[in-house]
């Protein structure tokens, strides 16, 4: 089927005429908000690479870390619904400008903690100032896109997560091992301050540079916004619709927290993985933090791919839940294979490959499926509340990393616990927008 119809107001706007249209848009707004994007998950995961050498220069057990790295999602938790419904408000330009001046400034604060209560603190703090970027982001592009053009470009605004992993292996690597000693900073301090502040100049860039909306777009033509308008208005969905007319409604619809429960579980097992993947290849064998940062970011290029092809098929294909299980499934071969396949580490790291391809795939795939299920009247209180839900996953999975590593004296059970993380989550999904009978 097409991906957009002509509209009945304006008989001009052909489906050829759509695609020009839509690919003008991306080409305003998802090279910014792509690079945004990576920059707040590269401050968000490069706490795994520099723990390899805080250890050197400040007394922090495992468990400090586990607990560090998890805090960050307890902002996320109570800041991501009061953060989207201020977007709603003020607007997007205004939003991001406030979450990336403020997060910016916290992340290179980071290398200045030396203690774990300092920790904590930063670590709660970055996840509050950044917790309404990812859900007012996914809200934004239903002001711009159609259900049946939202997987790929969901796909799209991830691959951040992606080219980020992919850069914080090489980059986090050579600051450590090239800036340590440098101005009488250890590596880890300059890395938090290099990676960190860049966020709060891109904030300034984006209030300048982005609209709130399709109305405030001075570079679409009447015509144009006329035929957003139209197309947005037609748009289906793939997995059905809940009945909300209310706030209350979609507040006591259990899908909803069952949904929320599913990204608990997909962002524990992703999240655990990404916080433990250095040292899991140190555990390996290998002791060189550059090859540490390669072979963690390469795997990376695996799941850039998959996820812009897989998002592609499944828009159109107009199918969801099957393409989130499959992925699902590719995580669960991935890690499981790295955790009994014996060899050299190149061997164990191209198996765990597999696993990035499931997983980076995965997040566009559900976050699609939510905003056809959520009805526009409350999608912006829904993809908050799921969101902020669901990062209560990644706010425990370290620390219960952190447990099944001193307690076994490695990290296969961690990895045991990241896929049964995963196949929660997809049996979840599966189930929960299952369609409806009659």
């Amino acid at each position: 089927m097409p991906l957009a119809t002509p509209t009945r107001s304006d008989p001009t706007f052909t489906t050829r005429t759509a695609d020009q249209l839509f690919r003008k848009i991306s080409w305003r707004i998802m090279p910014l908000l792509l690079l945004c994007y990576a920059v707040a998950y590269l401050d968000r995961i490069n706490i795994g690479y520099a723990q390899l050498q805080m250890k050197q220069t400040l007394d922090f057990s495992d468990a400090v870390y586990g607990l560090g790295a998890g805090i960050f999602f307890i902002g996320y938790l109570l800041f991501e619904v009061p953060s989207n419904l201020m977007l709603e408000k003020s607007g997007a330009r205004k939003t991001l400008l406030r979450i990336m001046v403020c997060w910016g400034l916290v992340a290179g604060a980071m290398g200045f903690v030396t203690t774990p209560f300092q920790f904590y603190a930063a670590r709660f703090l970055l996840g509050a100032f950044e917790a309404g970027f990812f859900p007012g982001v996914i809200l934004y592009l239903t002001y711009w896109y159609p259900a049946e053009r939202r997987a790929r470009m969901i796909a799209v605004f991830m691959c951040a997560t992606t080219l980020a992993a992919l850069a914080a292996g090489p980059l986090s690597g050579a600051i450590l091992k090239h800036c340590n000693g440098l101005a009488g900073l250890a590596g880890w301090q300059w890395l938090f301050m290099i990676e960190g502040l860049p966020a709060s100049l891109l904030g300034v860039v984006a209030y300048l540079a982005l609209k709130d909306g399709p109305a405030q777009a001075a570079w679409l033509s009447g015509s144009e916004k006329r035929g957003l308008q139209q197309i947005l208005a037609e748009s289906g969905s793939t997995v059905g619709r809940a009945a909300h007319g209310s706030l209350g409604q979609m507040l006591a619809d259990p899908r909803v927290y069952l949904l929320a429960l599913a990204y608990a579980g997909l962002l524990a097992g992703t999240m655990g993985l990404s916080f433990m993947a250095p040292s899991l290849i140190r555990s390996w064998g290998v002791d060189d933090l550059v090859e540490i940062g390669w072979y963690t970011g390469l795997p990376n290029l695996l799941g850039l791919c998959g996820m812009l092809l897989i998002g592609r098929h499944s828009d159109l294909r107009r199918e969801r839940r099957w393409h989130y299980a499959g992925c699902i499934g590719l995580g669960m071969l991935g890690v499981g294979l790295a955790a009994v396949v014996p060899g050299p580490p190149l061997l164990k790291i191209s198996v765990m490959a597999i696993s990035y391809v499931g997983m980076a795939s995965a997040t566009p795939l559900f976050f699609t499926s939510v905003t056809e299920y959520l009805p526009r009247s409350v999608a912006a209180v829904g993809i908050a509340l799921i969101s902020s839900l669901g990062n209560l996953g990644p706010a425990l999975s370290p620390v219960v990393t952190a447990y099944l590593n001193t307690r076994s004296g490695g990290m296969a059970q961690s990895l045991y616990f990241v896929a049964l993380c995963w196949m929660v989550s997809g049996l979840l999904l599966l189930w929960t927008l299952r369609p409806r009978r009659p």
